[in-house]
């Protein structure tokens, strides 16, 4: 018998899935930092891109793109909250790199925690408890030690980051509520109209960030189209898919891969100088968002 969302053995398939999902958008970041283009630019291509390959997808399954003007509405403020969790996160990427970038993003697991227990009334629960200072300390080992002597751009870098846990949460909260109970085609047809909205938001805000639309390279073409086909189609298809049929808690576990792969890739691809108070630091945190997202009632 399949298990039901809040029961407190998982499903298997579905945690399967999720961590599918999250090796895919693990390489986001480095389709990013590869791309010669601004953080905003990149964020429209990457939806755009992304938006249209979901749409051919419904369309081409049969399942159209029609939807009620409540999923029409949950849909935009959905794609409002992506493009800014996206522009912030480009942003940083740009900043500080797609590893430390990433894992600040993925900070969004203790807004959550706070949602469930300030809306929801759940229980904090003791891994939660522990998780929090230990979340605090591993952003200070990764940030703190070098604050004083690093350039505002980098500084600048490790705030969007944060900001981008803000948005990203608010996000996966309304993403969960609007994907729960569709079947395969709904999800799809809801990320097509997702991405879709969210590039038009962001086709404004290219110029306004005095970007360019232009893409230069080939080259650059490729990393584009891996980040919105790739990354935004498939991956979050297979990601909503997940988040739709798990606890809010577990939810964060999207986080779990990958921002440590993110990381893995931001020393492995672009040699990020890295100092035993950052793998310290990094630790710390990741253990601290895994903490956050499994330790729920019951669980404890």
């Amino acid at each position: 018998m399949r298990s039901q969302p809040g029961s407190r053995n998982l499903p298997v398939a579905d945690l399967a899935v999720m961590l599918l999902g999250s090796v895919i958008i693990s390489l986001n970041p480095v389709w990013v930092k590869l791309a010669q283009v601004g953080p905003t630019a990149a964020a429209f291509w990457r939806m755009a891109l992304g938006g249209l390959a979901l749409a051919a997808f419904s369309l081409g399954g049969g399942a159209g793109l029609a939807v009620c003007p409540r999923v029409l509405g949950a849909s935009l403020i959905c794609a409002v909250l992506f493009a800014l969790d996206l522009v912030c996160w480009h942003a940083s990427i740009l900043a500080i790199g797609p590893g430390l970038s990433t894992v600040l993003g993925n900070f969004q697991v203790f807004f959550l925690v706070l949602y469930g227990l300030v809306f929801l009334r759940e229980a904090v629960g003791v891994r939660r408890l522990i998780a929090v200072p230990m979340a605090v300390s591993g952003l200070f080992l990764l940030v703190g030690p070098g604050w004083g002597r690093l350039s505002d751009d980098w500084r600048l870098g490790v705030i969007f980051g944060l900001a981008t846990a803000l948005f990203y949460a608010a996000y996966l909260l309304l993403l969960r509520r609007l994907q729960q109970g569709q079947p395969w085609p709904g999800l799809v047809r809801n990320m097509a109209w997702i991405s879709l909205i969210a590039a038009v938001f962001l086709a404004l805000g290219v110029p306004l960030a005095g970007e360019s639309f232009h893409v230069p390279w080939g080259r650059d073409w490729a990393f584009l189209g891996l980040l919105g086909i790739a990354g935004q189609g498939l991956g979050w298809v297979l990601i909503s898919y997940s988040l739709a049929r798990l606890p809010v808690s577990v939810g964060g576990l999207v986080i779990l891969l990958q921002p440590t792969l993110a990381f893995v890739w931001d020393v492995a691809f672009f040699g990020r100088p890295t100092t035993g108070l950052d793998v310290a630091g990094a630790g710390l945190a990741l253990t601290a968002i895994y903490l956050g997202a499994v330790g729920r009632k019951g669980a404890e």
